[in-house]
């Protein structure tokens, strides 16, 4: 029986991943599943393990602890298998410059072993909107353009899962637009679709995300959801000047994981409003808005990095019990 051929059957699973490059922790103990039909983000900052999972999760990376399942089967060991049921789109995907927008999807589909090549070719260059472009050198493409033609050739054996290493950085504004809505028709076609961004906005998109930070995995739930348990004590302010108004915060005991976001100051708040704001008469500070907020999805993740950093230093050795 294929190991995942039941419908609840996650189509990824991973328990307690880890994987160094030397010195380096890449990966500590990271457990997610993806459901399938999912468009399921993992979210963080650049070396905060995202590549790594992803590369394990398709045998590129053989982890040195953990277990993986993706389609039912062990990445290390039935890599072959595994290829003709994936899609994998790195970083840096290796286009041939020298080759058409059209012949750069016909070689991906003779590679794969598609039938009827020229029927996909031409059904992938639609779905991307490169069709008028097909005879075009692919070096000859914007970057936005050269991104649909990746994902075009990730496609081209239609997998049943696709997995996304950071498709949109570097791509100017319109073009992330215009990608994620390619994404989204990917989706609605029955494909699950795991990708890795440093994009909280981009994170909003997805069904379900894994906040990623220094190898590990500090929460898995949908955006709403995670914004919700973050709780309803948080709040935003713009004054002038700034710096003084932040300063005047986080000198108040009832101010908790203040950031700033451009003019804007989020934090949390365990006092009466009252406080702040005669806190912030006393600095001679100019409040423009001051109001409660739902915590937004940055709120959250640097909320949980702190939470996650003081749970270390708790637990270092010479620590105070």
């Amino acid at each position: 029986m294929n190991p995942d051929a039941a419908g609840d059957e996650p189509i990824v699973r991973v328990e307690d991943l880890a994987h160094a490059f030397g010195a380096v922790e890449a990966v500590r103990g990271v457990s997610l599943a993806v459901r399938r039909g999912e468009m399921f983000g993992l979210i963080g900052p650049d070396g905060a393990g995202k590549s790594t999972t992803l590369r394990a999760l398709v045998g590129l990376v053989r982890a040195q602890r953990g277990t993986i399942r993706t389609c039912g089967l062990d990445p290390a060991r039935d890599r072959g298998a595994l290829a003709r049921r994936v899609g994998y789109l790195a970083q840096r995907f290796s286009l041939y410059g020298d080759l058409t927008v059209g012949e750069n999807v016909e070689f991906f589909a003779r590679l794969q072993g598609v039938r009827d090549v020229r029927a996909r070719c031409d059904a992938l260059l639609e779905l991307v909107r490169l069709a008028p472009f097909r005879a075009r050198l692919a070096d000859r493409l914007s970057g936005g353009m050269k991104q649909k033609l990746a994902l075009a050739c990730t496609l081209v054996h239609t997998p049943e899962l696709i997995l996304l290493d950071e498709p949109t950085t570097g791509v100017d504004p319109v073009s992330r637009r215009d990608f994620w809505r390619l994404l989204a028709e990917v989706r609605r076609g029955g494909t699950t679709i795991v990708l890795s961004t440093p994009y909280l906005d981009e994170a909003e998109r997805c069904t379900r995300v894994a906040l990623f930070a220094q190898g590990r995995v500090l929460a898995v739930d949908a955006p709403d959801a995670l914004r919700d348990a973050a709780g309803a004590d948080w709040h935003e302010l713009i004054a002038a000047p700034r710096r003084m108004a932040e300063r005047a915060l986080a000198a108040l005991p009832g101010v908790r994981d203040l950031e700033a976001f451009g003019e804007r100051l989020h934090f949390r708040l365990d006092g009466p409003a009252d406080d702040v704001r005669r806190s912030l008469a006393a600095a001679a500070v100019e409040v423009t808005e001051f109001r409660p907020v739902r915590a937004s999805l940055e709120d959250v993740f640097l909320a949980r990095i702190r939470a996650s950093e003081a749970a270390d230093t708790a637990a270092a050795p010479g620590a105070r019990a």
